[in-house]
């Protein structure tokens, strides 16, 4: 796995664990990076966490949107944390391609979910990368 795949799932696993305990992930991000019990977090996770913090009303409305027949709270906590960091990656980080961030993403949902989020996760970020190329 490349530095930028582990930073994606470093990511991933704070604002999961934010989502879940109900806090916010720059909170939890800067309580494991000062912490000797946890390896240490790389700054692309950190621009990822603060990103999708910093853009996340936008980011959960498109989700919304997007994500047929489903709403926000009824998703997979994992899958909501996968779809917003992909979402950041698609629509604010310059350097990466929005295909690059739908396999991104695809892959995280492959190891951290169920067997049927990796379509969803696709479904979601592809109809909106659909969007923004047409």
């Amino acid at each position: 796995m490349g530095a930028r795949s582990k930073s994606r799932k470093r990511a991933v696993d704070v604002l999961f664990e934010a989502d879940l305990r109900q806090t916010d992930p720059l909170e939890l991000l800067s309580e494991r990076i000062g912490s000797p019990d946890v390896p240490p977090i790389n700054d692309y996770t950190v621009e990822l966490v603060q990103g999708v913090v910093a853009h996340r009303d936008r980011i959960d409305e498109l989700i919304g949107e997007h994500a047929q027949g489903w709403t926000l709270s009824r998703m997979p906590v994992v899958d909501r944390a996968v779809l917003r960091l992909g979402l950041y990656e698609m629509l604010w980080a310059d350097d990466i391609d929005d295909a690059v961030a739908i396999d991104e993403a695809i892959e995280l949902a492959k190891a951290l979910s169920t067997d049927d989020s990796p379509r969803f996760v696709n479904g979601v970020l592809g109809s909106i990368a659909a969007l923004r190329s047409a």
